[in-house]
């Protein structure tokens, strides 16, 4: 059995999801609490990838498709997710501190 390699250019376009960045950003900007930044990852991760999954299904090519059969590239969504909710918390402090 043979592993299978996905190329570089794959991994890229998972962080650079539309669904995993706005759910990140917008629940980073209403995080209270940097700690909440991790589970607001974990959150866009999951709608993210079941999303992605839905409109693959329908048939409608979508940036980082999932499948029953293909990778969710987990790691590379969770630190995207964590890295854009992290934007989002900073962008609101530093709001907040300016305001």
């Amino acid at each position: 059995m043979t592993v299978p390699v996905y190329v570089f250019n794959d991994w890229i376009w998972a962080a650079f999801d539309p669904v995993l960045i706005a759910i990140a950003l917008v629940m980073g900007w209403k995080s209270d609490q940097f700690v909440k930044v991790i589970l607001v990852s974990l959150m866009a991760f999951s709608v993210s990838v079941l999303v992605s999954w839905g409109v693959t299904a329908i048939g409608i090519p979508w940036p980082a498709p999932v499948s029953h059969d293909g990778p969710t590239f987990f790691p590379i969504r969770w630190i995207a997710g964590f890295l854009w909710g992290t934007l989002g918390f900073l962008a609101h402090l530093l709001y907040r501190l300016r305001a």
